[in-house]
């Protein structure tokens, strides 16, 4: 459960159609938009999308409480949103550019 504290600081919580909610925080979003992958700077829309409306999900191969949420950018191109879920609770890992699919068991198609 989220306590009022974090509300406060939610940049936006997104229901997937996997039946749970991904949330971030400003500060995190942050963190991804400019240390981790600064060409996400301006593509929050973008995630929030990718996370409502997916092309395809898939589950990390090294993690089974990740998810790997995948929309397409333009040709050849895809923003992959990825998210750990967490006794039902669903977070905002990392978001990034990428030119193909990666591996993991797909658990979703739209």
């Amino acid at each position: 459960m989220i306590d009022e504290e974090s509300k406060k600081e939610l940049l936006f919580e997104i229901l997937t159609p996997l039946g749970f909610s991904v949330r971030v925080t400003h500060d995190y979003w942050n963190l991804i938009s400019t240390i981790k992958h600064p060409v996400m700077a301006n593509k929050i829309i973008e995630v929030q999308e990718t996370l409502r409306d997916p092309y395809e999900i898939r589950l990390s191969r090294k993690d089974s409480a990740v998810y790997l949420f995948y929309r397409s950018e333009h040709i050849s191109r895809w923003v992959c949103a990825v998210a750990k879920r967490l006794n039902g609770d669903g977070f905002l890992i990392t978001a990034y550019p990428t030119d193909s699919i990666k591996e993991g068991e797909q658990i979703w198609l739209k």
